[in-house]
């Protein structure tokens, strides 16, 4: 088990947690849980070994073997099956002592390694790699490919399966949906409730911690509090206990009140010092409870429209793509007030491509796009963050467009979205994610839109923030489009789906729980097409014809395909720069320094490259779409 004892975290000089006793029992999953920045990925780094805690200690078993997701991933000529392979450290070891004893020719060697590879059950090693792959959503063909050949999130997503496949006694995983769609957020979810190890979770999914855990630890105000059962659970023990903290502070105040009127009162009288005396040690012999802290600190909604046209927008037989290549065909969406449609599909499948065409941000390759008049679009995509003003703070991206707000209205309307105080006047060049995630949503807000087309908003958003968007967008009164892998989002806003794949766009009968039973049903029926004998495949194909079609489907990608490597080349030299930053911004030191100019450049260089990267990794999602296209094309 993992004991915890007067534990305290500290980040440089900024004391993170202070005074932590929590016990963690073997083969049981926990769910961490805080605000950002209140120090879970600090508390993972004392569980690696990698920071020491500045008081107290945490103990657990010698012999456990620890495995968390690396955070970078070299550009190897590997292919991603042997990469995965490579988590299983035990394999490797026995597979390299096995070919060092056949070239020996140690026959008594060789046998007792076959024997220990069959313990380990490592002949079905690669079977179970594969699987791993296909349910993070790699196809059969991708196995195969080189390391190398993949952009930032889908190399995220080989560490992800690299740590699953590993021995692991605990493994630590730090918001391991994050880069990835909801089809492998739901197959994850049946993965992780079958390892058979100890868990520590870091996720701001709801749904997914509520499948997943059994105990949450909870990190507010430097205190680290582990409560039984799921999230769920937790939000009702914690409302329970919040309730009680301020019943007893409110009780106490009334006493301390009454007691300092009668001492203040009484203290001058000699009749009446004695007793004025007794009161006072009372006074100060109450414990110090503090106020219960229950409301969130993100408290937005979105006004009611001053008008709501309708339909607000329609496509009629429409074909989205880029440029000649066609990723969906005749798609037919009409948008009303009251809306709630839900976009399903893999990555990749054109999810993305559709609410751009739909915003406006795409042109149509064919068919007609009504919009009404004056109509206001809320469209939010991972590349709307990086459309900020890096150089403008937030208060300044509100008076820009609000120029009715003086500051303190700019200033109060900003406190609704966490930004308050000097926050206010922070560089969107230096913002985390989740700052300019909130910033984008504040503005979007702002403009009081009749339409929003939400592409996975909730990325970098805490629970607090997550929960609240959610209260918004429940009482919202125009039409919602959102793709989102977070399912506590989609089962509280959507009525109904979309299933987007294959070139086209069908209504969806069901819910997400329906959706989970079609992904299983689909992957079976994929599984037994795939078994079938190549010669039932191919009966009546002229293969000739066939392999001069795929030749010229190949030269057709291949100026974009030439795109893709520029561009993995580039993103992995930004991926160093910004590992070098980042070594450099872990040092507590650098906080400490009175070089607050060269902290102030390196945070900005963090930015920068953050920014570069997500660029770039929307424009490799794009082009892969573009190619998946052109070598499967529609009809």
């Amino acid at each position: 088990m993992i004991t915890a004892q007067d534990l305290d975290v500290y980040r440089g000089s900024k004391a993170l947690i202070t005074n932590a006793t929590f016990t963690v029992h073997a083969k049981h999953k926990v769910g961490l849980v805080g605000a950002n920045g209140c120090g879970k990925s600090s508390l993972f780094s004392v569980f690696l070994g990698g920071l020491a805690p500045d008081k107290g200690e945490l103990k657990m078993p010698a012999k456990w073997r620890i495995a968390t997701v690396k955070q970078e991933t070299p550009a190897l000529d590997a292919s991603a099956l042997d990469y995965v392979i490579d988590g299983d450290t035990e394999y490797r070891t026995i597979e390299a002592e096995l070919e060092q004893a056949r070239q020996a020719e140690n026959g008594t060697l060789e046998a007792t390694l076959l024997n220990q590879l069959e313990t380990i059950d490592g002949y079905s090693l690669p079977a179970r790699a594969g699987e791993l792959l296909h349910g993070l959503g790699f196809s059969q063909a991708e196995l195969s490919q080189p390391v190398k050949s993949f952009s930032g999130g889908w190399r995220m997503r080989l560490n992800l399966a690299q740590a699953l496949i590993s021995r692991a006694d605990l493994l630590l995983l730090d918001e391991p949906t994050n880069h990835l769609d909801l089809d492998a957020v739901i197959w994850l979810q049946r993965w992780l409730k079958r390892f058979d190890g100890t868990l520590v979770l870091i996720s701001h999914d709801r749904d997914f911690l509520d499948d997943v855990v059994g105990q949450i630890l909870h990190i507010e105000r430097q205190s680290a509090k582990l409560y039984s059962g799921n999230y769920t659970a937790f939000e009702r023990q914690r409302a329970e206990h919040l309730a009680q903290q301020d019943a007893a502070y409110q009780k106490q105040q009334r006493e301390v009140a009454h007691l300092t009127k009668f001492v203040d009162r009484f203290r001058a009288k000699a009749s009446k010092a004695k007793q004025a005396q007794s009161r006072l040690k009372r006074l100060q012999k109450l414990p110090d409870l503090a106020p219960a802290h229950i409301d969130s600190q993100f408290t937005f909604s979105f006004e009611q429209p001053e008008h709501l046209p309708y339909p607000l927008l329609s496509i009629t037989d429409t074909d989205c793509g880029y440029g000649e290549t066609r990723i969906l065909a005749q798609a037919n969406i009409t948008l009303v007030p009251g809306t709630r449609l839900g976009l399903l599909g893999r990555n990749g499948a054109g999810k993305s491509t559709l609410i751009k065409s739909l915003a406006g941000e795409l042109a149509l390759l064919s068919g007609e796009r009504f919009c009404a008049q004056d109509l206001n679009i809320g469209y939010f995509s991972q590349h709307q963050l990086e459309q900020l003003h890096g150089n403008s703070t937030a208060l300044e991206h509100i008076l820009r467009d609000a120029p009715h707000f003086g500051e303190l209205d700019a200033r109060n309307y900003l406190g609704r979205f966490g930004f308050s105080g000097d926050q206010a006047l922070a560089q969107a060049s230096t913002m985390s994610g989740g700052e300019k995630a909130r910033l984008v949503l504040a503005l979007i807000v702002l403009a009081k839109p009749q339409l929003l087309l939400l592409d996975e908003p909730t990325n970098h958003l805490d629970l607090e923030m997550r929960q609240a968007l959610v209260m918004a967008l429940q009482d919202f009164q125009g039409a919602i489009i959102l793709i989102a892998h977070d399912r506590y989002l989609l089962e509280s806003c959507v009525d109904e789906f979309l299933l987007v794949g294959q070139g086209k766009v069908t209504s969806f009968d069901g819910d997400i729980d329906d959706y989970q039973q079609w992904l299983n049903d689909d992957k079976k029926l994929s599984k037994a097409q795939t078994a079938e004998p190549k010669e039932a495949q191919n009966s009546g194909v002229d293969k000739k014809q066939q392999r001069q079609q795929q030749a010229e489907l190949r030269k057709q990608a291949a100026p974009l395909k030439k795109q893709v490597d520029k561009l993995n080349k580039q993103m992995e030299q930004w991926q160093s720069e910004l590992d070098e930053v980042e070594a450099i911004l872990a040092d507590g030191e650098i906080y400490q320094s009175d070089d607050k100019a060269k902290l102030s450049s390196l945070l900005k260089q963090q930015a920068s490259l953050s920014e570069q990267i997500s660029e770039a990794e929307m424009e490799w999602l794009d082009l892969e779409e573009k190619i998946d296209a052109i070598m499967n094309p529609i009809g």
